[in-house]
């Protein structure tokens, strides 16, 4: 007999969305605030992710939180989970 885990915590993310152009897909940019290595001075990096949207209910601006999923297409491996305030 094999058990299974099946609550893994998954990869959250948030952001804000960039682009709703295409179709149950939105491009969600996410901003992290790093530390450079050498200098000390704090960097905002910057980075864009595809995400699943199902019901095509988020729009542009829109502050989402994202969660990792299986492959979806080429580009996509995320999902939109919710909307934040």
């Amino acid at each position: 007999m094999i058990l299974v885990k099946t609550n893994k915590i998954k990869r959250s993310l948030e952001g804000l969305v960039v682009s709703a152009k295409t179709d149950k897909t939105r491009v969600v940019k996410v901003e992290r605030v790093v530390v450079h290595p050498k200098y000390g001075k704090r960097i905002r990096l910057s980075q864009r992710y595809h995400a699943h949207d199902e019901k095509n209910e988020y729009k542009l601006g829109d502050k989402v939180i994202l969660e990792a999923t299986r492959p979806l297409s080429r580009l996509k491996r995320w999902r939109i989970v919710g909307k934040l305030k």
